[in-house]
């Protein structure tokens, strides 16, 4: 790639050659050795996910999401199924395979396959996932075929910037961050600053291999604990 220069002297970014627009996700399920990542189905994930979040009865892992806390039925099932049609956010329904049952969801948002960008978001591990090799997986899988099966060259996620766990999530999954957009949005009511942290297609080959080592069932011992931390990136 070439850098070309403006009439003042200035960078005006690399060349992209060959490029053309990417494909969108095709939702066919995502299958690694813990997770699996299935279009989200109300009828199919309903149930296990309803469960699943009741087991987070103060409702803390919503503090940060523009939805829940969930405690009524009828008006989880009234998210589900506007979640299921949606096509961007595109949802996901996450699946453990150790016991077969949706424990939490997440989706492909922002979606521009002419530049090839694309984000994740509207994440929600219930108790049951977090801190597990399950979610873990997860959000490698939708990376994997974001940037190795589509080809996207930029893969994005984004926070409250007073969401300190999900900064934290971000720096482990390999993501660099970019900055924040100060009163970017509200939501419930208040103010949000957005963090921005991406992934970058040169940047993608060291982050796989990190995820790589980790998933690695050798990374594990006989309780499923991890025997060496999950490293993305060579300092």
């Amino acid at each position: 790639m070439t850098q070309r220069i403006n009439e003042h002297g200035q960078p005006i970014g690399a060349d992209v050659p060959k490029w053309t627009p990417r494909a969108r996700p095709d939702q066919s399920p995502l299958t690694g050795q813990y997770a699996a990542v299935v279009r989200l189905d109300p009828a199919a994930h309903g149930d296990d996910l309803f469960a699943a979040f009741a087991t987070d009865p103060s409702g803390a892992m919503w503090t940060y999401m523009p939805n829940g806390p969930f405690t009524e039925r009828a008006v989880f099932d009234s998210f589900l199924a506007g979640a299921a049609v949606s096509t961007d956010p595109l949802f996901y329904a996450i699946i453990n395979k150790a016991t077969g049952r949706a424990e939490g969801f997440a989706s492909y948002l922002r979606i521009d396959p002419k530049v090839g960008s694309i984000e994740v978001g509207f994440i929600a591990m219930s108790p049951l996932l977090q801190k597990t090799r399950v979610a873990t997986e997860a959000m490698y899988l939708m990376m994997a075929h974001a940037m190795d099966d589509l080809g996207y060259r930029r893969y994005e996620w984004k926070c409250d910037n007073l969401n300190a766990p999900s900064k934290r999530a971000a720096g482990r999954y390999g993501f660099t961050a970019e900055g924040v957009f100060r009163q970017a949005t509200m939501y419930k009511g208040r103010n949000r600053d957005t963090a921005w942290f991406s992934i970058l297609d040169s940047e993608w080959a060291q982050v796989k291999a990190g995820f790589a080592a980790w998933l690695d069932p050798e990374n594990f011992d006989a309780d499923g604990v991890q025997r060496a931390a999950l490293v993305t990136r060579v300092a």
